[in-house]
């Protein structure tokens, strides 16, 4: 029996991978905006649950910095879902702009986990940073309607997503062949 201690981060990242590449397409008109609701039961299954799950199971590791970024991101998942359904309902009404300012605070939220972040690995602070990025981009695209600044965050949004699953693949990777195959750079501090 293996005394190893299992990672929670490598499925973390890849949730949050797929579910912020998922809304990327669509942000981008890649995919057709009538099939959007297709990231619903996603950004709930994959990017709100398990992310949620695998804070806790960070935070039953000691990592702070997991615990607090899986539990928020996942987090924002459930919110971005139950915002799109109570829309749809007609239980809620949201302007964009309002939308755009609640972007522009997890921007803020992004940034000083990116501060922390810069004593992980260089993949980690590079997901941090793009995403930093990416909120406040699309957060002022919302806020001044101007679709360019939109696709332009949507782009930044589908760099973090890949970034992210960069730094999944090569933590599995790693952990299954027991040594570095896949670089994730050595910390910035």
């Amino acid at each position: 029996m293996s005394t190893k201690q299992l990672s929670p981060g490598p499925l973390g990242l890849a949730a949050f991978a797929m579910t912020t590449a998922a809304l990327s397409l669509f942000t981008l008109g890649l995919l057709p905006a009538a099939s959007a609701s297709v990231v619903v039961p996603l950004a709930i299954a994959y990017g709100g649950i398990l992310q949620v799950i695998v804070g806790w199971w960070e935070g039953k590791t000691n990592n702070t910095f997991g615990f607090v970024a899986f539990s928020s991101y996942g987090a924002f998942w459930l919110y971005v879902a139950f915002l799109k359904i109570f829309i749809t309902l007609g239980i809620i009404s949201v302007d964009v702009p309002t939308q755009g300012a609640i972007l522009l605070l997890w921007g803020f939220f992004t940034f000083y986990m990116w501060i922390a972040a810069l004593k992980l690995n260089l993949t980690v602070n590079l997901v941090f940073l793009l995403l930093f990025l990416a909120f406040v981009v699309l957060g002022l695209g919302d806020m001044t309607g101007i679709r360019t600044v939109q696709i332009a965050g949507g782009a930044i949004a589908l760099l973090t997503a890949a970034a992210a699953w960069y730094g999944s693949l090569a933590q599995v990777i790693n952990d299954t062949f027991g040594k570095t195959v896949l670089p994730l750079g050595k910390p910035l501090k």
